[in-house]
């Protein structure tokens, strides 16, 4: 008698140690897929505000490549010379720098470049969603909000 009584609570135990262990393993895929997110979004959102802030208000065009999302292309020329450019291709945001890629992220779902005042186009939005697989095949998506930036030249 003794001996079922182990057997069934060792059973009940090992029945809830396996869901509390799905249930570890997916608080941790996730915590480490939004950390992963949330510091490749401050990197990109970093890159392209410092270059914004240099560019020649003048020469900014937003556009969008082929098969893109709309406003997901900004070009434009900097005050010290040379041209840049960032846009989505698929999943990658690209920056573009002279000539010479860079892809900045592989997770990227949604990017936006905006004149949020028609009168005063030395300020430039940039809005982005990162999202990265995690469990199960589901998905974990950041949402940076829109950052303006102010051209100062």
């Amino acid at each position: 008698m003794e001996l079922l009584l182990v057997v069934a609570i060792l059973g009940i135990l090992s029945t809830m140690g396996a869901r509390l262990m799905i249930q570890v393993n997916r608080y941790f895929q996730l915590t480490v897929a939004r950390t992963d997110l949330q510091k490749e979004a401050r990197a990109a959102m970093y890159l392209i505000s410092r270059n914004l802030r240099q560019a020649q208000a003048a020469t900014i065009i937003i556009d969008r490549a082929v098969g893109q999302p709309f406003y997901s292309r900004i070009t434009f020329l900097k005050i010290q010379g040379g041209s840049v450019r960032y846009y989505q291709n698929g999943n990658q945001l690209v920056q573009t720098v002279d000539g010479r890629n860079q892809i900045l992220t592989k997770n990227l779902r949604y990017l936006a470049f905006s004149f949020p005042r028609s009168d005063d186009l030395s300020i430039v939005s940039v809005s982005m969603t990162l999202e990265k697989a995690t469990y199960q095949g589901k998905k974990k998506a950041l949402q940076m909000a829109s950052e303006r930036v102010r051209v100062m030249n």
